[in-house]
């Protein structure tokens, strides 16, 4: 296999244009992630286009649109896209969510997002890293901003963070409207502590639904029962 090329069992995603490559955030993200009734998606901050892929595999019919603000990204998005068995239900679209929610008529059913979650901190020399990592490009505020624009009333946003990262997120996501009901904080392990935080919101308080997943056992590549059913769809090996 190819090192610039990643398998998954019914799709590959070549990578080597992307600065930021395929991690366990987003495949959890898009197993988590509900599409039940959906019939329009987007995927903020496409990269390679792993999570609408993802999404076009798990809701057969719908249509899904993946933005992505740098060129590269989004014409290796496009390219994988044109490899996929739906190639007819996806759509990459170049430039900005803040420009896209502004502009575009269309109304969504999910979204979702694997966003940059560095708020502060020193940069680093590779400047196309820090605009994905860092939330210079893409402003939190921006980011909820553009879903309430473009989520039906209906509709659920979803988005993984670090723990930290998304406790600030879903209080500051409260004042756009957007109400978090459901969260699934991740553990790498037993006994390690919460690192990442799975979190979908709707655009009316309801009583959020908690739980909890941990990726592995002690041993490597020794997974949990409740992580291989969450992604076995997906992982090749899995």
């Amino acid at each position: 296999m190819e090192s610039h090329t990643f398998y998954f069992k019914q799709f590959q995603v070549r990578q080597d244009a992307c600065t930021m490559k395929i991690g366990t955030d987003g495949v959890l993200l898009g197993a988590w992630s509900r599409v039940d009734g959906a019939n329009r998606i987007l995927d903020i901050g496409a990269g390679t286009g792993v999570l609408a892929l993802m999404m076009a595999q798990r809701a057969p019919g719908a249509l899904v649109d993946a933005i992505e603000i740098d060129a590269s990204a989004a014409d290796q998005c496009a390219y994988n896209f044109l490899q996929s068995p739906w190639k007819d239900r996806l759509r990459v679209v170049h430039g900005s969510v803040q420009e896209f929610a502004a502009q575009s008529p269309d109304r969504y059913d999910v979204i979702i997002t694997n966003p940059p979650f560095f708020t502060g901190g020193t940069f680093s020399e590779n400047q196309t890293r820090n605009q994905v990592r860092h939330t210079v490009k893409l402003p939190h505020g921006d980011l909820l901003k553009a879903v309430q624009r473009l989520l039906k009333p209906s509709g659920r946003f979803g988005v993984i963070l670090p723990r930290l990262e998304g406790l600030r997120f879903k209080e500051l996501a409260a004042d756009y409207h957007l109400f978090c009901s459901r969260t699934t904080e991740v553990s790498t392990k037993r006994g390690k502590p919460v690192e990442r935080l799975l979190m979908e919101f709707e655009c009316r308080p309801v009583e959020m639904y908690a739980d909890s997943l941990i990726i592995q056992h002690d041993a490597q590549n020794d997974w949990t029962e409740a992580y291989r059913e969450l992604t076995h769809a997906f992982y090749l090996f899995m």
